[in-house]
């Protein structure tokens, strides 16, 4: 009889295990919607950090100090090393004009930074819960993951193509 207790027991234990199993499973199912969601929200920052990062090349090359890419890569190969700027004889105007392009360098990590963050909490845009749960579905699933990357590689397709589409047709 004992036998037959312990018997039953451990079935219900792993009827009941695999009930919870199933049910964190089903939690843990991406709906289309949410990749979606996560998706848009990762090209929406995608876009912000590429238009802040032409904003940082037109401000290299042209920039009235420091005298265009060729000049601004020699200062910063010679950043660190006070013997290397006395040869190249770096001036006190390229100095802070490099400087200038480092703080905004190092500002445009923190928007992006900033915008994402944004982004994920507000609930309108995707929200913490669903950001967190595609993620997670992305680190642990490839299909997931294939998935959102093509949704993202669209997302950007039509956000390049849009000069490209409008050049051709306009005018017929």
């Amino acid at each position: 009889m004992k036998k037959l207790i312990v018997l039953a027991f451990m079935m219900l234990a792993s009827i009941g295990w695999s009930n919870v199993y199933a049910q964190d499973e089903a939690e843990e199912e991406v709906t289309e919607e949410e990749m979606m969601k996560f998706a848009v929200m990762e090209d929406s920052v995608m876009a912000f950090y590429e238009q802040k990062n032409e904003e940082l090349i037109d401000m290299i090359r042209n920039n009235e100090v420091i005298d265009g890419a060729a000049r601004y890569n020699e200062i910063k190969a010679a950043w660190d090393d006070e013997e290397k700027m006395a040869e190249i004889e770096v001036t006190e105007e390229e100095k802070a004009a490099y400087e200038e392009i480092l703080a905004f360098m190092g500002s445009l990590s923190d928007e992006v930074r900033e915008l994402k963050i944004d982004l994920i909490k507000n609930d309108e845009v995707i929200g913490v819960a669903t950001y967190n749960k595609v993620n997670k579905a992305i680190k642990e699933n490839p299909e997931v993951k294939e998935k959102v990357d093509s949704l993202m590689a669209e997302l950007k397709e039509k956000r390049g193509g849009d000069d490209e589409e409008a050049g051709p047709d306009t005018g017929e």
